[in-house]
């Protein structure tokens, strides 16, 4: 059996970008012989002042405490034979670690799926962004023997330093995604999904909600689901924090699904995760025409695109009027995740993807 070490920051069931990219697919590595350890540096107790300002003493020993885990990862990095850094393995603008493990791991991959060389930094710990190194990404990405891009627009930031790059796109695992049967309520809920720390892409799509609640009333409620923190008395929204094991219920009873953005070059770089979780429930799904967005969604038929707020509006508003226009859409969301974005259509590939193989044989 092969063995490959998984570098990232968050324990497993934690973060949406480890559980997408590659998580849900150690199951299936290990039915066809590849053994997956995770090591992570973010322990759950960390997780209560990490996105908290202040907390310098604290947030200095998960520092040290990450050292003495990464430390361990190298001295142990020759006996797996596949290294795989998600994102990176420090939370600071450093690669040492990086380059450490590059020269003891027979193979090293490194996978992206947002546009991190941007330096988005959270509210919380924007005094510490001066730690952050805005050339980290083509660094790590220069350095990989194979390199997993989670849409073209990273890929093609990636090639300009490593032309061993393959597209791999965030993923559903279908058979966790089960569409539920839809309640016949009073009211249409328009949801969003995310974190405290982008919940400003929420605010997008605010003064289109605000029209669309004069116009609907009572007919139409709001839902906003990862910051627990977040109000709007207009709307009527408190948020709910996200929790792993009601996501999925939680997500399913949205009528339709939301993903506002701006048209930046971070958002460019975003692999459309939460317009995925919707389709592939079933829940029609309206998105900014941002990046890959554009690629996921055919206009009308499996989904919708809104840029302006009267976009947002109309589109919104044929959703709330319509039922079947909701239930077909829905429909034909889940079919493109089926066929394009699944576990189970890139499974195969990506046991390939990290089979062990030597620096002559690179992907």
């Amino acid at each position: 059996m092969s063995r490959i070490l998984f570098i990232a920051s968050h324990r497993k069931d934690r973060a949406p970008n480890q559980r997408f990219r590659f998580e849900q697919y150690l199951p299936y590595l290990e039915q066809h012989g590849v053994h997956g350890e995770l090591s992570s540096i973010i322990s759950e107790a960390d997780d209560r002042f990490l996105y908290r300002r202040g907390h310098y003493l604290q947030k200095l020993g998960l520092h040290l405490r990450a050292m003495r885990t990464r430390s361990r990862d190298v001295a142990r990095a020759g006996t797996f034979d596949v290294v795989f850094v998600c994102r990176e393995a420090m939370l600071t603008g450093s690669t040492a670690y990086e380059r450490r493990l590059r020269r003891r791991a027979p193979r090293l991959v490194f996978d992206f799926d947002d546009a991190i060389w941007n330096l988005d930094v959270s509210e919380a710990n924007r005094a510490m962004a001066w730690l952050k190194n805005p050339g980290k990404t083509a660094e790590l990405i220069a350095m990989a023997d194979t390199v997993l891009a989670g849409n073209r627009y990273l890929a093609d930031y990636a090639r300009q330093y490593n032309p061993h790059v393959v597209i791999v796109p965030t993923t559903i695992d279908t058979d966790e995604y089960v569409p539920a049967a839809r309640r016949e309520e009073s009211a249409v809920c328009i949801g969003w999904s995310g974190s405290v720390t982008t919940i400003k892409h929420f605010d997008e799509a605010v003064p289109a909600l605000c029209v669309l609640k004069d116009r609907y009333g009572d007919r139409v409620r709001f839902k906003v689901i990862g910051d627990a923190a977040y109000a709007h008395r207009e709307l009527g929204i408190h948020g709910i924090a996200w929790n792993r094991h009601d996501e999925i219920a939680e997500l399913s009873s949205i009528d339709i699904g939301i993903m506002p953005l701006p048209d930046d070059e971070w958002a460019r770089g975003k692999c459309g995760l939460k317009g995925l979780q919707y389709m592939a429930l079933e829940i029609p799904t309206v998105m900014s025409p941002v990046g890959v967005n554009c690629e996921i969604v055919s206009h009308g038929i499996n989904g919708l695109l809104a840029a302006s707020r009267d976009e947002w509006v109309e589109e919104l508003g044929s959703l709330i009027e319509s039922a079947e226009r909701r239930a077909a859409i829905g429909r034909a969301g889940r079919r493109t995740v089926e066929e394009r974005y699944s576990v189970r259509a890139w499974r195969d590939e990506y046991v390939r993807l990290l089979a062990p193989r030597g620096d002559s044989s690179r992907v």
